[in-house]
């Protein structure tokens, strides 16, 4: 049977995923009496949680936002999270690397030692995907207002930095119905309605000023591909906004190794084996010519299945590694 603190930590851990919670409900999830659930909501209150009671035959209860911070309860599973996504924090780009380090040597020492240890096991160092490079610093402020916009559904206005090492002369401020924040690639970027230009955009986060106040509300839209997700990934395998997150040059080859040679650097490519010493492998990137550079690196024997474009990409990248070989311009 759990233990009066652990049901506290489970208790308090519903009452923060949803807004109404039914008494019945509650007992039922605790596999306790109503008494007890009525107790432990007392326990909670005491420790400055501040619990609204709804009478009735249905009546419920519900954890309101206080005045004042009342003691942090976690269970072993928030701890694990907490620990994890602080050490991550440094990924973000969102200026909050200090911040979070903190936070977590603040959490650390207010932990029991059980809790505390299980912390400590979790040490580890970040280390950005292949091909991120280093995260883009955001102001907090920045991200912050991004945000509210979001939430709050309001038209935002901003200027919007030329990614030009010179500069351009900064244009007209940009008005946008912001409908999602999303980090990928070690950046941040706000996917939008350009409402001067009609369409959706991707914008870079450290490159938005944003200006006050911000414009009406709005009506959100449907996303290209369904989903911030979708619709991000597009744009970063040159896809249309319309073709989710799909490749727009898609090609097969036969392959002279065995296929478990090739997965474990395949990436998202499809690879069936064919025997002892070869494999075919379906593979996409944003352009024939990549492609072609991408299935070269397996160093072996080459066969293309289709389509004709990448025969034509493999070459024309041959004539290129011709050329920079010889020392002669291509032709």
């Amino acid at each position: 049977m759990a233990t009066t603190t652990s049901r506290l930590l489970h208790l308090l851990s519903l009452l923060q995923t949803r807004r109404d919670w039914p008494g019945a409900v509650l007992a039922e999830r605790l596999d306790v009496s109503h008494r007890t659930v009525r107790r432990d909501i007392d326990r909670l209150r005491e420790m400055g949680y501040r619990i609204r009671t709804a009478m009735g035959p249905d009546g419920g209860y519900r954890l309101d936002a206080g005045t004042e911070a009342p003691p942090l309860l976690f269970d072993d599973e928030q701890v694990v999270a907490l620990t994890v996504a602080l050490q991550a924090a440094a990924l973000t780009g969102a200026g909050v690397e200090e911040a979070a380090l903190r936070a977590l040597t603040t959490v650390r020492q207010v932990l029991p030692a059980r809790l505390r240890h299980r912390a400590d096991q979790l040490a580890f160092t970040a280390v950005p995907r292949p091909g991120d490079g280093p995260a883009a610093p955001l102001s907090p402020h920045v991200l912050v207002t991004l945000s509210a916009a979001v939430r709050a559904r309001e038209v935002l206005r901003f200027d919007y930095a030329s990614d030009r090492p010179d500069g351009d002369e900064p244009g007209p401020p940009r008005r946008v119905e912001p409908h999602h924040l999303v980090t990928s690639h070690g950046r941040w970027y706000l996917v939008a309605w350009d409402l001067g230009r009609g369409d959706w955009r991707l914008f870079r986060a450290d490159r938005i000023s944003p200006r006050t106040p911000t414009g009406p509300r709005f009506a959100p839209r449907e996303i290209p591909g369904g989903s911030a997700e979708a619709y991000v990934s597009a744009r970063f395998t040159g896809s249309d906004s319309d073709q989710a997150d799909a490749w727009p040059c898609v090609g097969t080859v036969l392959l002279e190794l065995p296929a478990r040679a090739v997965l474990p650097f395949a990436g998202d490519a499809l690879v069936d084996d064919l025997g002892p010493h070869r494999c075919r492998c379906t593979a996409g990137s944003w352009s024939w010519i990549a492609l072609a550079a991408f299935l070269n690196r397996f160093d072996t024997a080459v066969t293309v299945i289709g389509p004709p474009q990448l025969t034509d990409a493999f070459a024309a990248l041959a004539a290129r590694n011709t050329a920079t070989a010889t020392g002669t311009p291509p032709s």
